[in-house]
């Protein structure tokens, strides 16, 4: 089994029974105890578990943030049928915000064919879609962030304030039932907030890998936005939960 699908099933085993041990973990994904420990010590190294005396458990305030490179390596299938199936809500001529990030970057590969205009803070998003002549795109300008490679700050929001677009694409760290969508960082969450009133639409797009856990800054509740795509890789109770929450919500 490759590592990135033991991750999974190790989340997805927290999410349900919230703390557990090495050994649970081992009849669960069926490897290996110095296969799993390697995994756990990998997880807490980014924030996702945290290990105790008692056992593991999911880091349910997460303060850090990975890179790039990790995020992109986690969930990888998954992201792609979601965006595959958000990128389906675009027209031809529509204005929209790309929210940074690996999973927004999958709608940005769904979207190549279409004459669009394109505002978004993600570098990456920005040169992919350039290649593109039939697409306009622009950049919000101002800071980088160096963890995420995408413009925050005031220059980012005065051009937010600004404009009014179809559809804002959300992406997140975190997302859960009852503080909603956080940030680990106000800045994130602030320039996240304009996005969302900049535009007549707003969709939150964020893999099960995300649910549960929170960070410190409020962004949204789940209701605010229109639609939600997440992938179906969580247990039926919590997919009856958030449908009572926003019976907009895709589980692909």
């Amino acid at each position: 089994m490759k590592k990135q699908q033991r991750f999974k099933e190790i989340v997805d085993y927290l999410k349900d029974t919230n703390l557990t041990t090495v050994e649970e973990l081992v009849h669960y994904v069926n490897v290996s105890p110095a296969t799993i420990r390697r995994d756990l010590v990998e997880l807490d190294s980014q924030g996702v578990v945290r290990r105790t005396h008692g056992g593991v458990t999911l880091n349910n305030f997460v303060a850090t943030q990975l890179s790039f490179q990790e995020k992109n390596a986690l969930f990888k299938s998954e992201k792609s049928r979601i965006c595959k199936e958000a990128a389906k809500l675009i027209e031809s001529g529509n204005t929209i915000i790309l929210d940074a990030g690996t999973t927004t970057m999958e709608i940005a590969k769904n979207i190549t064919h279409l004459p669009l205009r394109v505002i978004t803070p993600d570098l990456r998003i920005a040169l992919f879609l350039s290649q593109f002549k039939q697409i306009e795109v622009t950049v919000f300008g101002g800071q980088i962030d160096s963890s995420s490679q995408s413009c925050i700050g005031d220059h980012a929001r005065k051009l937010l304030q600004s404009i009014i677009t179809d559809i804002s694409f959300i992406s997140c760290n975190f997302w859960n039932i009852e503080y909603g969508v956080t940030a680990p960082t106000e800045h994130k969450s602030t320039l996240k907030i304009d996005m969302m009133n900049s535009s007549r639409r707003s969709v939150l797009v964020a893999d099960s890998s995300k649910y549960g856990n929170n960070a410190l800054f409020k962004i949204a509740e789940l209701e605010q936005f229109e639609e939600i795509y997440t992938d179906s890789n969580m247990s039926d109770k919590n997919k009856e939960l958030l449908l009572s929450v926003n019976s907009k919500i895709n589980f692909i």
